[in-house]
């Protein structure tokens, strides 16, 4: 009996202490937590402003992606804007072709504006036939660069001037039975309203004073003797010709000589329409390449 009673003494009343059974369960006391059990009657408050402030971070993200995307578009325009070819208005194009034309007295070559060969016409009505004759005439040569005071007679040079004539270039050519030569020039002025006045306003007598080439059938042409004159507007040039016999002969205006004057009159005119023709020619309609700050 002591064996199993352990160590309990016979003098003391306090009884053995009892076995524990197996499948005992601990009192609730000792199985509870600090934050309590989460179960369905468990207080869910303190979640909502996590939720919330989780929602209002995407909807700031999306407003950023929003943001960012238009900024994207709007700068992708502006590049492609600065890209695409610029389109002048009208008046712009008037006023670079203007430009153009007006510089080109300077900027081709002299061969340009005086071609080696030109074709011209004479009348039917010369030799009494309904048909015009297709005729030639070829260059003797250019002269170089002349003053207007120099290369116009005296009483229209001052005309020039006051116009504010800048230079007057002038080339020489013949016919293709060397029996007559023409000169012709191009008195170049600030704008083209001058030219036009200048030209309604030209005297029956030649402004432009011829030029000679030595070693050539022109060689006499530049005298005294008398000629005729032919004048036309081109842009801001004053397109002037001086016409006669190549050997400087001159002519006699008197008479009935018809087909002579109409020989004269002619190889002006085609000489002096096709320089103007040239020189006023409509450039390409000017474009932007399409390059930034075109």
């Amino acid at each position: 009996m002591r064996d199993e009673l352990g160590d309990s003494k016979p003098g003391s009343r306090r009884p053995p202490a009892a076995p524990q059974r197996a499948g005992a369960q601990a009192s609730p006391s000792s199985t509870s937590t600090l934050g309590g059990s989460p179960g369905a009657g468990g207080d869910t408050r303190a979640g909502r402003p996590r939720r919330e402030s989780r929602r209002s971070v995407r909807l700031l993200l999306a407003a950023g992606l929003l943001a960012a995307l238009a900024g994207l578009v709007v700068s992708a325009g502006a590049a492609a804007t600065q890209f695409l070819p610029r389109h002048f208005s009208t008046a712009q194009r008037n006023q670079i072709m203007t430009w153009e034309i007006g510089k080109r007295w300077r900027s081709w070559p002299a061969g340009r504006i005086f071609p080696s060969a030109i074709d011209y016409e004479l009348p039917g009505s010369a030799f009494g036939s309904g048909k015009s004759l297709a005729l030639r005439a070829q260059r003797v040569g250019i002269a170089p660069q002349a003053s207007c005071r120099k290369a116009t007679a005296r009483p229209v040079s001052r005309l020039l001037v006051k116009r504010g004539c800048v230079a007057v270039l002038r080339a020489t050519y013949q016919d293709t039975t060397e029996t007559f030569a023409v000169t012709v020039g191009v008195a170049v002025l600030p704008v083209a309203s001058a030219a036009s006045a200048l030209q309604k306003s030209r005297a029956p007598q030649p402004w432009l004073r011829a030029v000679s080439f030595r070693h050539t059938t022109t060689a006499h042409f530049a005298g005294p003797g008398h000629k005729v004159a032919w004048a036309g507007a081109a842009g801001p040039y004053l397109v002037l010709a001086t016409v006669g016999y190549a050997d400087g002969r001159p002519w006699l205006s008197q008479g009935h000589d018809t087909y002579t004057r109409l020989e004269l009159t002619s190889l002006a005119a085609g000489v002096g329409h096709a320089v103007a023709g040239r020189l006023d020619a409509p450039p390409p309609v000017p474009h932007c390449p399409g390059s930034p700050g075109c």
